[in-house]
């Protein structure tokens, strides 16, 4: 199983840890447009083997897509991250063009690859990759709904005093601050409702920290997370990788489901060694479609500002 990274900053490189620890890949690949810092970043990483204990090959290379020919699976994380004070949707303009272009290197080498995308604004970037490639529309994902369900469970065990292994929810939507909808009615400790030991405004307070999880910590570091993101790509790698059939809420073009069209954003959906292996349909309440369809008019709008 040969996975790649593309962009090897934090996220990238965060990335590329986690899939090696975990022991299920035979190689990595880094790529990055910056000279020698993929190759010194693998080599970094290599250091750590026998301390961690793991056998998967790291390289990196600078910019030479003939080093991943052959990929099973491709992460796209190259792009300028977000500053303190900037939205995703900022970024879209610069970002766009980087993942058009790395989406399309990846895939003259690597023709039956999977691509995971975590590039911001995702949702936009993963619809534009679906729209100037032709790989079908179950090999292209999207990674957003697999962090801000973390987040969204670091919230409620905090909320509930409870250890995190206790807690299970999910964040549909798009990802993005406004965008996020956290099901905090089917938020359980347990399979307990969380709603059994939270009154509603400590649910509300667990959701509104969530949304504006990725700003509170772009505030606080000066750029964007990169840990969290980096475990959450690497569960979707591993689930596709070693055909887990595992449900994450990610980002998929849908073509009706939840009754929108024409757009990607995140629903939960089965991953397996076909990408996503099904998209599932859960039963939302009235207030929870509303505020889906409000983040899909959200992503509806930052997608006219492609130029595709």
């Amino acid at each position: 199983m040969k996975v790649t990274v593309v962009g090897a900053g934090a996220v990238g490189a965060s990335c590329a840890e986690y899939i090696a620890i975990k022991d299920f890949a035979s190689e990595v690949v880094l790529l990055d447009i910056k000279e020698d810092y993929a190759e010194g970043k693998a080599m970094d990483l290599m250091q750590t083997a026998s301390l961690n204990g793991f056998d998967t090959k790291i390289t990196g290379s600078t910019n030479d897509y003939s080093k991943t020919a052959g990929s099973d699976i491709a992460v796209i994380t190259s792009g300028i991250p977000r500053k303190p004070g900037m939205t995703r949707e900022e970024l879209i303009g610069i970002n766009a063009g980087i993942v058009k272009e790395v989406s399309s290197n990846i895939i003259k080498h690597s023709p039956d690859v999977t691509i995971i995308v975590v590039s911001n604004p995702m949702d936009t970037m993963t619809y534009l990759v679906h729209k100037s490639t032709n790989l079908p529309k179950n090999r292209i994902i999207g990674m957003g709904g697999a962090l801000d369900s973390a987040r969204f469970k670091y919230r409620l065990a905090e909320a509930l005093e409870a250890p995190i292994s206790d807690v299970d929810g999910m964040v549909i939507g798009g990802h993005s601050d406004k965008g996020m909808v956290p099901l905090t009615r089917l938020a359980t400790r347990n399979s307990v409702l969380a709603s059994e030991f939270l009154e509603e405004d400590r649910l509300n307070q667990v959701a509104d920290d969530t949304k504006v999880g990725g700003a509170t910590l772009t505030k606080m570091l000066g750029t964007s997370a990169w840990y969290a993101p980096g475990a959450a790509v690497s569960g979707l790698v591993q689930a596709i990788a070693c055909d887990q059939q595992k449900m994450f809420p990610c980002s998929a073009l849908l073509e009706g489901e939840y009754g929108l069209n024409d757009l990607c954003i995140g629903v939960p959906v089965v991953l397996g060694k076909n990408g996503i292996e099904k998209i599932v349909e859960i039963e939302l309440n009235d207030a929870e479609k509303n505020k889906l369809k409000e983040s899909a008019e959200g992503v509806k709008k930052t997608n006219g500002l492609l130029d595709i």
